[in-house]
């Protein structure tokens, strides 16, 4: 009986983890865009317009984000504005919380088949370098550690630190317009 009961809240509760969490990152994405020079000149490899999506199967959470030019991104929540270049699908909500909880490495939860990437292969590539970037900037490197496949070697404290501030800096300053307008 109390079993019947736990696992829909279980469900849930990952379910609001994995949109927050796909919500952070999308306005991280954006803002990371913005500071750091490395992910501007990765994103440069990307076409204009060119639209990348996260998310679980089949209507589950999304992060959709735009490169707009200059090795820049916009962050859109809800539906993507027209056709997604990249698509990273998780194929259950629970895949995507053993990633987004740092439990599970991207790399491992595609070789588990977790998993399944449309588009260009390149790209999809191209995009994982950018969220491991963004992941070694603002967590701890304990963490960061569990979440990506290498840590920056470059990476030292004094500049993960100034550059994790300005992108939680720009991600609440995001947050605080998206409230103010509603």
């Amino acid at each position: 009986m109390l079993a019947r009961l736990i696992k829909p809240m279980a469900f849930q509760a990952r379910r609001l983890y994995v949109e927050v969490m796909f919500h952070v990152m999308g306005q991280a994405l954006q803002a990371i865009s913005e500071v750091d020079a490395e992910v501007q000149s990765e994103a440069r490899g990307l076409p204009d317009g060119f639209i990348f999506e996260m998310m679980v199967m089949p209507d589950g959470p999304r992060l959709v984000v735009e490169h707009i030019g200059g090795g820049a991104f916009r962050y859109h929540s809800g539906e993507p504005p027209r056709p997604v270049s990249v698509s990273i699908q998780f194929k259950h909500i629970a895949h995507a919380f053993l990633v987004l909880s740092f439990q599970e490495k991207t790399s491992t939860a595609f070789a588990n088949d977790r998993m399944l990437v449309n588009g260009d292969v390149s790209h999809a590539v191209r995009m994982t370098r950018i969220l491991n970037r963004l992941e070694a900037f603002i967590l701890p490197r304990l963490i960061a550690s569990r979440a990506i496949k290498e840590y920056p070697e470059d990476l030292k404290l004094p500049t993960k630190v100034i550059s994790a501030a300005r992108i939680y800096l720009k991600v609440a300053t995001q947050f605080f317009d998206t409230v103010r307008a509603l």
